[in-house]
């Protein structure tokens, strides 16, 4: 696996403070992406034991209080084992803190997959430029869903996913001030996403 960066005290990608580690690969290439350097899966650096000790020296922290994964996307063939692998770890040495991930996928293909049963909330669906609503919580076009996947797993039928929030929040904490339009096509990099080699969940 293979990652962009790892970020500290963040606010904007899960509740309370979070580590987030933005991991390289992803099939969706949404128009409008917020990162599209993270595309390539062979872009960025290896995720190696340093990177993994930076996410575990943040988690030793009382006041973080979890991980999210997000790129990229964590469940890209390039990066699903190791991210199953790294929330086991974490879940073991860190049982209070929550995991998060945002995939372009969509929850009906992805619900049976083993490392759900670590997740506490995933962000499902691939950004649309034109449902873009700023002052969304937790996501960036209306047509994405904030779930929390473990009231999810526990229903009947967990295909129909149980909602972690509603699509706003109660204080917007100034969402829904920024009103700017942002042309991400000039930052889109020159990579060409091809066939993604099929992998088992």
């Amino acid at each position: 696996m293979r990652y962009h960066n790892i970020t500290k005290d963040d606010m904007l990608n899960g509740d309370g403070l979070r580590v987030v580690l933005w991991v390289a690969g992803c099939s969706h290439c949404c128009k409008g992406c917020q990162n599209p350097m993270t595309w390539d899966p062979d872009g960025g650096l290896l995720f190696d034991d340093a990177a993994k000790q930076e996410i575990f020296d943040q988690l030793d922290q009382p006041y973080i209080a979890g991980i999210t994964f997000s790129g990229g996307d964590p469940l890209h063939c390039a990066n699903r084992e190791d991210v199953k692998n790294l929330m086991i770890e974490i879940k073991e040495k860190y049982p209070d803190k929550t995991i998060w991930l945002y995939t372009g996928d969509s929850w009906k293909n992805i619900m049976h997959y083993p490392m759900m049963k670590y997740i506490d909330v995933l962000v499902d669906g691939e950004f649309k430029q034109d449902l873009r609503d700023v002052t969304l919580l937790w996501k960036g076009s209306s047509n994405q869903r904030v779930i929390d996947v473990q009231a999810t797993l526990k229903q009947e039928d967990s295909s129909v996913p149980v909602l972690y929030c509603n699509d706003h929040d109660d204080i917007p904490m100034g969402r829904e001030t920024s009103s700017a339009r942002i042309d991400m096509d000039e930052n889109i990099v020159n990579f060409k996403p091809g066939i993604d080699v099929a992998c088992d969940a």
